[in-house]
Formats: C-alpha cells, structure tokens, sequence
C-alpha cells in the first residue's frame, strides 16, 4: 500500500509529459478534500449529533454545521437552521483521509465497479457520493438503524477535466473501463 502522497510524487513525471508541461508548478495537485453530509430533519438534535460525531471521527476533525439558505414553510425550516454538516480537509489530514478512502474504504463498498469518469467536473473536481458511512471502520462497529451517506468533493488546480482525469488516474483512482 503506497500513500497518495508518493503516488503523486511518481505519477508527476508521467504527468508532466502526458500533459506537456515543463514546469513542475504548473502541474495539476490536490487542493483540498470537502465531505458534506445534509441531516434531513433541522429539529432532530440527535440526528444533527449524530451526523456530527461520526463525520469528525471519520476525519479527525470537527464538522461544522450548516445553516438552511431559505426559510421553507412546508419542510418546517427557518433561515439559519441546521441542515447538514461539512468537513473541509487539506495538507496532510486530506492525504490521510485519501489514503484510507482508497485503501479500505472503497473495497468495502458493496457491488464497486469503480467511479464514472463523469463525476469529475468541468473544472477539474472529482465528486463522489457515498451511500452508507459504514464503509469507513472507524464507525462501523455502532447501530446501523442511523446509516447516513456523505458527498466526498476532491478539489485540484486542474485547468479542464482532461488533467484532472490524468492526474486522478496517476494517483490511482479507480474509474470505470
């Protein structure tokens, strides 16, 4: 098991010259990891908790909550009330949370056939969804009546989604044929 870190490390001559770049800042690297998870409910105060705890102990660091953008009568929302929670990673926590995505995460993810090429956007980021929390074994071991999925957005310097896709794929992500 090599760490995200020297995958990039040797995927970076391969990459300049796929890319024909000759400067080694001008390559594409990794920004920052965002998992945002919405709780539903905005009275629930258990599930608000709950969501929180387990976000911060698949991370290692605290979640923070995020306001309702809107006052929606009908879902019984005010402006301000919490409706989910964010995890915003970079340096080195973003490695570690890769290297444990990749590593154990995803082979634990039931009928994985890889990720659509299509979750990388225009702009160079990758987002992916994942359906139940339980994948990581940080939180596997509690109930499983409270499974909740999260959003995983990987933020690059990518210019298009070519070098994004290039760069992805030399860290070793695992796209679909």
């Amino acid at each position: 098991m090599i760490p995200v870190k020297e995958k990039l490390k040797q995927a970076r001559p391969a990459l300049k010259e796929a890319l024909k770049i000759t400067n080694d800042l001008a390559a594409p690297r990794l920004l920052k990891v965002v998992l945002s998870s919405g709780t539903g409910k905005a009275k629930d105060k258990k599930r608000n908790e709950l969501v929180a705890n387990r976000l911060a102990k698949i991370t290692g660091q605290k979640a923070s909550p995020r306001g309702a953008k809107k006052a929606i009568a009908s879902f019984k929302t005010r402006q301000g009330d919490v409706v989910g929670f964010a995890v915003t990673l970079r340096g080195e926590r973003m490695y570690h949370f890769l290297d444990r995505l990749l590593n154990v995460a995803v082979p634990r993810i039931r009928d994985f056939r890889g990720f659509d090429d299509k979750s990388v956007d225009e702009i160079g980021n990758l987002t992916i969804g994942i359906r139940e929390h339980t994948v990581f074994p940080e939180t596997a071991d509690e109930d499983l009546k409270d499974v909740f999925g999260f959003a995983v957005t990987i933020a690059t310097t990518a210019k298009n989604r070519a070098e994004a896709l290039a760069l992805f794929r030399g860290i070793g992500f695992p796209f679909k044929k």
